[in-house]
């Protein structure tokens, strides 16, 4: 299928929400938002979809130091539309020895905790989401009580807090050393069932399936995401866990660095909707859906070497909204404005 006639594929309307986006918790709308053009942009176009805005535009450093802003024209949008504001932070850098040091420091803690309660109190936010990566499994007690003390000062303040999580499909490690190095780095430090209790919110990060540092893959497959959404549901309740759902793709190719000893090595990255269509187009790829995974996906050969992307388009936005309908989700995270097929926001419309 030519890049043109899958562009102008017309997409089916299914219901995803029974009852309005009002009159359940089910319907909240989160889209992830990050400090550039094409995320502003889109924000500006479908802002009436939209319940709750949520910038990646805060960073916490090992000494518990906060800094960052929010782009006006985005605060003073959300504030017309009647728009939440959810303001994000991440460790910085998501370095593990940093965010160590940060929870071994009972002072800088508590500087962190202070800095994003008056953050989110004097721009009159909605709440905070913490979007800390790379925890150690050492660290997860440590985490828990940070994230208990955060709660409590920013609902003092009539401010929401939530959580991103990595995901998890299954107790443990499972039978590689890639999953013992996720327990260890990427799951094992969040407690669940004691961040659920704790917060307002989880947004499951049911993305990133497949990496850089896998085989080629889907970023989101379905069969995975049920996995993953089933054994979250075994410690959160449905009201209070958001099925993320991503707006890119992956584009898996040969890289060559002449820096590195081994010089050429398989890697992966992020593409938006329109470039990896069209890195399948210009090497003349078909397009294809795979039913099982629920995505669609092209294969091809650049100088006699296989490339693939997997790709997010409305057809597989839309079977994810079915799955969150399906357990009664309190909603979705979508990462992230401005890499999305165009068309979700029809799928969108159509489910008012």
């Amino acid at each position: 299928m030519s890049l043109r006639n899958l562009l102008l594929s017309t997409v089916a309307s299914v219901s995803f929400f029974a009852k309005p986006v009002a009159a359940q918790n089910a319907g909240e709308r989160l889209f992830y938002y990050i400090d550039r053009e094409d995320s502003y942009n889109s924000l500006v176009r479908h802002i009436d979809q939209i319940t709750v805005v949520a910038p990646q535009v805060y960073v916490i450093d090992s000494l518990g130091i906060m800094w960052g802003s929010l782009d006006k024209r985005v605060s003073a949008l959300a504030k017309a539309h009647n728009v939440k504001i959810m303001a994000l932070f991440t460790n910085e850098g998501f370095q593990q020895a940093g965010l160590h040091r940060l929870l071994s420091d009972t002072a800088a803690r508590n500087r962190a905790v202070q800095s994003m309660t008056s953050m989110c109190k004097d721009n009159g936010y909605w709440g905070v989401q913490f979007d800390v990566e790379n925890l150690n499994i050492v660290d997860r007690d440590r985490f828990t009580s940070w994230y208990g003390d955060a709660a409590t000062s920013l609902h003092a303040v009539g401010c929401k807090i939530s959580i991103a999580v990595v995901h998890k499909t299954q107790e443990g490690a499972g039978p590689t050393a890639y999953g013992r190095f996720m327990e260890d780095s990427w799951r094992g430090g969040y407690d669940l069932a004691a961040l659920s209790r704790i917060g307002d919110f989880i947004s499951l990060m049911t993305y990133s399936e497949h990496t850089r540092r896998t085989t080629p893959g889907p970023v989101a497959g379905m069969p995975w995401m049920r996995e993953a959404v089933d054994y979250f549901l075994r410690f959160v309740p449905p009201e209070k866990l958001s099925l993320g759902i991503p707006t890119y793709g992956g584009h898996w190719f040969t890289q060559y660095d002449a820096a590195s000893p081994s010089r050429a090595s398989s890697t992966s990255e992020s593409v938006n909707w329109t470039w990896g269509a069209g890195l399948a187009d210009r090497n003349g790829a078909t397009v294809q859906w795979d039913p099982v995974q629920q995505v669609p996906f092209a294969s091809y050969t650049v100088g006699g070497i296989n490339e693939w992307v997997f790709l997010e388009d409305s057809r597989a936005f839309k079977a994810k909204l079915a799955l969150a309908r399906e357990k009664k989700l309190r909603g979705f995270s979508v990462w992230v404005l401005g890499t999305e097929d165009e068309r979700i926001w029809d799928v969108l419309k159509a489910q008012r």
